[in-house]
């Protein structure tokens, strides 16, 4: 055997057979899960929305529910290697979202708050397509998330352990039945750096909860068919956040209430938690008149006896010290504006949900 500074070398053959081997799985293979994503239309699709719903809604819906935000595939294993590879679509450049942001995957390891990172999927440009990352934990069960990215369409994640490790489905969230949030491009996450760091996802995470985002980039609108859609959905509580995106203060004044309605009439005791926009310094005569309207809607439900309505007014989510350190470019929340955000909220939501 060949020998360098007194240290035997191994033949490659040796090495190879040192490797372990490892087994592939497609993201939507049992017991694998997937969460926030409208099911009957994997394994082929990543969408968020039935497709019949499309004609009803207006074109930003159908475009953006095409995109698996707040998407999450989750397993558990004992496997101390594992690969995670992701292949889109598509991969469109986003001017206020780096790429990690837009098509990026993040992976935790572990569940409830015991959840800690892994790293992130990421392509290296626009051009690319397909992206992995690898890494090590130790031998033991435990649960792999891996949130899926914001702005691309999906054509599917692999996932590779090691030949011999255990696959088993996760451990069920401590809330079970999905908080389902709709609104706007904040909604869906813009402008987090990685996926996992919008408000949403936060949320998520802190109260060990299943999620379903529903947030439409300049899209959610109010309309009748999608408050149908939602008030069919099985779900713990709802947030109500697209005030960003009724274009006029008179658009929202007719459509508010009205959605509302829609999903008390068939969910009367839901825990609906109704938002006001954040960047309430960018046009605060606007933003002022929008909370109003937000507000009326809050407050005639109480007077009709709803006990369970809540209301959070958005000028509250940045804080008072250092409100433009908190989004892009005036609007947008940055990380630091959805943590702020998801500070406000929680406790909130834990009365709603008695967490």
């Amino acid at each position: 055997m060949l020998k360098k500074l007194g240290i035997p070398l191994q033949s490659k053959k040796n090495q190879l057979e040192m490797k372990p081997k490892m087994k592939q799985y497609r993201c939507t293979e049992a017991p694998i899960q997937i969460h926030g994503l409208y099911k009957p239309y994997l394994p082929k699709r990543f969408w968020r929305l039935p497709e019949e719903l499309f004609p009803l809604v207006n074109e930003g819906v159908a475009s953006r529910a095409r995109s698996p935000v707040g998407g999450r595939v989750r397993f558990r294993t004992n496997s101390p290697k594992v690969t995670v590879r992701t292949l889109l679509r598509t991969n469109d450049v986003d001017w206020a979202i780096p790429l990690t942001g837009s098509a990026g995957s993040e992976v935790y390891i572990g569940s409830g708050r015991n959840i800690r990172y892994a790293g992130i999927v990421a392509p290296r440009s626009y051009e690319e397509r397909t992206a992995s990352l690898t890494f090590e934990k130790e031998r033991r069960l435990e649960d792999i998330t891996i949130y899926l990215p914001r702005n691309v369409e999906l054509e599917d994640v692999l996932i590779e352990l090691e030949d011999d490790a255990v696959l088993e489905a996760p451990r069920p969230y401590t809330i079970e039945r999905p908080i389902v949030f709709y609104g706007s491009s904040i909604t869906e996450g813009g402008c987090a750096t990685r996926p996992a760091n919008a408000y949403t996802a936060l949320l998520g995470r802190w109260l060990d909860a299943d999620t379903i985002n529903l947030g439409f980039s300049g899209s959610a609108k109010g309309e009748p068919a999608m408050a149908e859609y939602i008030a069919g959905l099985e779900m713990s509580a709802l947030v109500l956040d697209y005030d960003h995106n009724a274009p006029t203060v008179e658009h929202l004044e007719q459509t508010h209430e009205p959605f509302f309605r829609i999903i008390r009439e068939k969910q009367p005791a839901l825990p609906i938690l109704m938002l006001t926009k954040p960047d309430f310094d960018l046009h605060p005569e606007d933003a002022a008149r929008r909370r109003e309207v937000v507000r009326r809607t809050y407050e005639h439900a109480r007077a009709t006896g709803d006990q369970n309505v809540w209301f959070i007014d958005g000028e509250t989510f940045f804080g008072r010290e250092d409100r433009e350190a908190c989004t892009i470019e005036g609007c947008h929340p940055n990380d630091l504006g959805f943590m702020r955000m998801a500070q406000t909220i929680c406790p909130v939501l834990k009365e709603m949900l008695r967490a």
